[in-house]
């Protein structure tokens, strides 16, 4: 069974597009490309199910037409519409490559200054110039952060954890 910590989302299925099964599938994160996935994992009425790709091509950055093995009709691929998709975290390289935003959801966010968990990313808000973190702290409250490159001091995708340098009184706001 496959465990919501081991994955993250990074879209949803939209309509059913053509007759033989290929659907639109609208991403924040294209790392199934980026990684060669051969699978993407849907949410089925509260249950991750792995779903193998038989193809797919970019429709534009946002969007591709997906066929998925063994779905080759309208009808089959329309009971898909509207799942919300998600990615193993296992097979995202840390390495050598940048978390996209949608992998850090999830992370937990820990003050450098005093080593305690400030709250986990439930979003990231890169509708403006100034991207932030919106956090949900231990409290139960929702928390805006800014996301930037001179706050933070390290990530570690192992432990699904970002150190920030935050300025005194942040927290407070």
């Amino acid at each position: 069974m496959i465990k919501k910590e081991t994955v993250y989302k990074i879209g949803k299925i939209g309509k059913p597009h053509g007759v033989d099964g290929e659907v639109s599938f609208h991403f924040d994160d294209d790392i199934f490309d980026r990684v060669n996935a051969d699978y993407l994992i849907l949410d089925i009425d509260g249950i991750l199910v792995p779903f193998f790709l038989d193809e797919y091509r970019f429709k534009n950055d946002e969007t591709a037409l997906v066929r998925f093995a063994d779905i080759d009709s309208q009808e089959r691929v329309r009971e898909l519409t509207g799942c919300d998709v998600y990615f193993p975290r296992e097979h995202v390289d840390t390495d050598g490559e940048e978390l996209s935003w949608a992998a850090i959801v999830g992370f937990k966010v820990i003050d450098e200054r005093t080593g305690k968990v400030v709250g986990e990313i439930h979003s990231v808000d890169d509708s403006t110039i100034n991207t932030l973190f919106c956090l949900l702290t231990p409290d139960g409250t929702d928390l805006l952060i800014p996301a930037s490159d001179d706050l933070i001091v390290e990530v570690d995708a192992e432990h699904q954890a970002i150190t920030m340098n935050l300025p005194e009184g942040l927290t407070e706001l």
